[in-house]
């Protein structure tokens, strides 16, 4: 047996079908000589949990909640947790809710951050694909935004993409070398921001490149169902009528990937 090149990170918290459908379509499409997968559980104390106690082919980190600890602190010091275990040359950080659609998803990622020795991470920004129209008129809003607030001097803003709501790599599909992690001393939670958002900065500041991989191409072999966590827990939703808008786009998205005939094999979990 060769050694894995890549160790998969996966938080879970309360969602048993998505987890369930996370891990199988990985074991379906993932060649076990390739990759080592890690499922980080945040206190969730429900059947998600008895399901990943059940599998032998996971490496699972039971991880006990802080008192008033938010989800975004949550996510990123589970993440922290294996991060601290990794041996492997490269570290993948997915979410439950990111599906693998067929087995070149993962040599595909390799095969993108190994194009130059200086790229340290590749992954996704956004993994959507949004109509043509729809993307042109967001790209001419931005644009005038950004004229705008130049000319009035405004400085405080949330641009998408600017200062400090800068683009970087989300942790629901961000492959990162793991030798400068460690060269770094880079971890999810690095100055207490989302998952990622630190690494990204540091690793560029040290003159790495960082490679967003586009929606179109990326949607070959992966799709994130965003929030999906979010919308299967209603409480953790500040919104009921996003919550039943997500439910929507969940099913749909979920039938594009035959996740009730993944559900019913339950031979994939041995």
């Amino acid at each position: 047996m060769s050694h894995p090149q890549v160790t998969i990170l996966i938080p879970n918290y309360k969602t048993l079908e998505l987890t369930k459908l996370c891990l199988r379509l990985i074991r379906k499409h993932t060649d076990p000589n390739l990759a080592k997968i890690m499922v980080i559980d945040n206190d969730s104390a429900d059947a998600s949990l008895d399901y990943l106690r059940s599998l032998k082919w996971i490496e699972l980190i039971e991880r006990r909640a802080i008192p008033g600890e938010p989800p975004v602190a949550s996510h990123s010091r589970a993440l922290d947790l294996a991060l601290a275990r990794v041996t492997t040359p490269y570290v993948l950080s997915i979410h439950t809710d990111t599906l693998v659609r067929n087995k070149e998803w993962l040599p595909f990622l390799i095969q993108q951050i190994e194009r130059n020795s200086n790229i340290a991470g590749v992954g996704s920004w956004k993994l959507e694909q949004k109509p043509l129209m729809k993307r042109m008129l967001k790209k001419i809003e931005s644009v005038w935004q950004r004229i705008y607030f130049s000319l009035i001097g405004k400085k405080d803003h949330a641009l998408e993409g600017l200062d400090h709501n800068h683009y970087y790599l989300r942790s629901h599909c961000a492959l990162y070398r793991m030798d400068l992690m460690q060269k770094y001393n880079l971890t999810f939670s690095d100055d207490d921001q989302v998952a990622g958002k630190a690494i990204h900065r540091k690793l560029v500041d040290h003159q790495h490149e960082m490679i967003f991989l586009p929606s179109e191409i990326l949607l070959k072999y992966m799709d994130h169902i965003n929030h999906a966590t979010t919308v299967l827990n209603p409480e953790l939703s500040r919104s009921q009528k996003s919550v039943m808008k997500g439910l929507g786009r969940i099913k749909k998205s979920l039938a594009s990937f035959n996740s009730d005939e993944i559900l019913k094999d339950a031979r994939l979990d041995y």
